[in-house]
């Protein structure tokens, strides 16, 4: 019987072990057809056209045209091989994955994930039949070695798995006895502590460090009932990477307030701190905040990192026309440029990027923000400070004296502030602001909301730009498949897609492979809908259209939606249609 996590494959899925003989030891292309994988055509065109210097890479091509799935090509393999197939739905024996060193895992693309009750080692393999290596792994286990099947990138993922933060923490649970955090710590590299410091500090220098080799922008430390559970968000999405025993709890939590200079003594009430450190040769900012919770308190630790400060707007995922009209309102010598969303939807990276755009000497540029998250050279930037009485709407009344040729206002979040930043919109001055709507056209009712009479909102905003953040399709593994063109056509009115279209379309969805850890998607880019304020649109405003009417006027100007702005992201592969969904709706 297969072991745990291991499936035996024979000649087809419905009927396994019925083929497998037969079809051992044959031709690649052999295979696929028996298996009525690949049209006998397709596979003679394929060799015509790109004449593969062997079976691998004819197998490779099939998969990136489309006329193959990934899953189907490890199963023609394990079939002509006689191998099984890896199933990664099980996770891995722990106890095994330390039986290899990294070195040797990555040079035989092989990781030990199970063993059999006779204790034979069940090893992943990228080349079951590379007899070099299963002697060499032989030797090195002192163990009998069973090779099965698995894909390069579900190896390079289980190497990268073993190395995971619960191997530290196991280390400091076992090497310490101690339930709470010495007084004593530096605000030093945390790259450069030593083995030998106290464990409590290991453990939080090796988990910030990790969050940041991982990319993570935010990490959570939440207390629950008999753990702490660590949680990184990566590319926007938050996911589990280790648990720290209820013990150890009150010792991170300080670990953490001494690092960001916040009072240890106080755990009843919610704090906020910074601290600035280089990891790895990164100068980074981490804005700490903690909130009391009936286990105990939740630390958020958001990473910030200059270096990933996107300066040039054409990296953001816009496209061209939607570019140009952004643009061509924040390039006007005044006017009021509005960019909505939810929180995390990227509102800021969007106007810092507009900022460096806008920078230059014959320009004042002064921001009001609430944190200043990046220093922007040739910049002022004014930090919120509500207890010094320095709210947005009196920094603004103090920037308005300043003489500024442009001003950022971090978020309108009141009349006041509402008001002022369309006066100075009015009076000669650009200004950008962000706001939190659903969509473009929903910022001129919350304006209206706010007090703002409605035809100083049709002469002051020139342009309202609404985003989402989708996770990018990992290109290394993503996987080309067909859907209903009606799938997309639920997704957004039926009149704004071509009628001519094919009854199936090819798109693109996740796969997961070492690159990405596994996710199927590496990074992020906005899906945008931007609204420019036309003399239409402006009449609309001034008459109290609503929400729906002054959207659809500027779909018949040109505007595409959030959706719809996805869906030309969706096929182009650049995003899945389940990335779409979770991040527009």
């Amino acid at each position: 019987m297969p072991a745990r996590g291991l499936r035996r494959l024979g000649a087809a899925p419905p009927s396994p072990g019925a083929a497998a003989p037969s079809l051992r030891g044959e031709p690649l292309p052999n295979v696929l057809v028996r298996l009525g994988f690949v049209d006998p055509v397709v596979i003679r065109s394929v060799i015509e056209t790109h004449r593969p210097p062997d079976g691998t890479r004819l197998g490779q091509l099939l998969v990136e045209h489309g006329h193959l799935t990934r899953e189907q090509l490890t199963h023609a393999t394990a079939v002509r091989t006689g191998t099984e197939v890896y199933d990664p739905s099980v996770p891995p024996d722990p106890a095994v994955l330390e039986l290899v060193d990294e070195r040797t895992a990555r040079r035989y693309e092989a990781m030990p994930v199970l063993q059999d009750p006779d204790g034979t080692l069940v090893v992943a393999m990228a080349d079951p039949a590379n007899v070099f290596a299963l002697d060499d792994l032989r030797i090195l286990t002192r163990r009998n070695i069973r090779p099965v099947l698995a894909r390069p990138e579900q190896v390079h993922h289980l190497i990268a798995q073993a190395a995971r933060l619960d191997r530290v923490v196991a280390e400091v649970v076992d090497g310490s006895d101690m339930p709470e955090m010495p007084g004593e710590a530096t605000l030093e590299d945390i790259a450069a502590e030593s083995a030998d410091d106290a464990p409590v500090v290991r453990l939080v220098n090796s988990i910030i460090a990790r969050g940041v080799e991982d990319g993570a922008s935010d990490i959570h430390f939440e207390p629950q009932a008999k753990e702490m559970v660590v949680r990184f968000r990566v590319d926007g999405v938050l996911r589990t990477v280790t648990t720290v025993p209820q013990r150890f709890a009150n010792g991170v939590a300080s670990r953490i307030k001494i690092m960001s200079d916040l009072d240890i003594a106080e755990r009843r009430a919610p704090q906020d701190g910074r601290v600035g450190l280089n990891v790895a040769g990164r100068n980074l900012d981490l804005r700490v905040a903690t909130l009391p919770t009936v286990y105990g308190e939740k630390i958020v630790i958001r990473i910030l990192d200059r270096r990933n400060v996107v300066m040039d707007l054409r990296d953001l995922g816009f496209a061209p026309d939607v570019l140009a009209n952004f643009e061509e309102c924040y390039r006007r010598p005044h006017g009021a440029v509005l960019v909505t969303g939810p929180t995390g939807s990227g509102k800021s990276t969007t106007l810092y990027g507009t900022l460096h755009q806008l920078n230059s000497a014959d320009k004042n540029i002064i921001t009001v923000e609430d944190p200043v998250e990046y220093r922007l050279q040739g910049v002022n930037q004014v930090q919120v400070n509500p207890k010094a009485g320095l709210s947005f709407a009196a920094g603004l009344r103090s920037i308005l004296r300043c003489d500024p040729d442009v001003v950022m206002i971090g978020e309108v979040r009141d009349r006041e502030t509402a008001k002022i930043a369309v006066e100075s919109a009015l009076t000669g001055h650009l200004v950008l602001a962000t706001l939190h709507t659903n969509d473009a056209a929903g910022a001129l009712s919350r304006l209206s909301e706010m007090g703002v009479e409605s035809f100083l909102s049709a002469s002051a905003v020139t342009g309202i730009l609404a985003q989402r953040l989708a996770r990018r399709l990992c290109v290394h593994c993503r996987e080309p498949h067909m859907v209903p063109t009606q799938v997309l056509r639920d997704m957004v009115d039926a009149d704004r897609l071509p009628e001519a279209l094919p009854d199936r379309m090819q798109v693109y969805r996740p796969v997961g492979c070492e690159r990405c850890s596994g996710s199927g998607y590496k990074g992020r880019m906005g899906v945008y809908e931007m609204l420019v304020v036309s003399e239409a649109i402006a009449t609309l405003i001034v008459e109290g259209a609503s929400t729906d009417e002054i959207t659809k006027q500027a779909q018949r100007e040109g505007m595409r939606t959030l959706r719809e702005d996805g869906l030309m992201k969706v096929m182009r592969g650049e995003t899945s249609i389940e990335e779409l969904a979770r991040a527009v709706g």
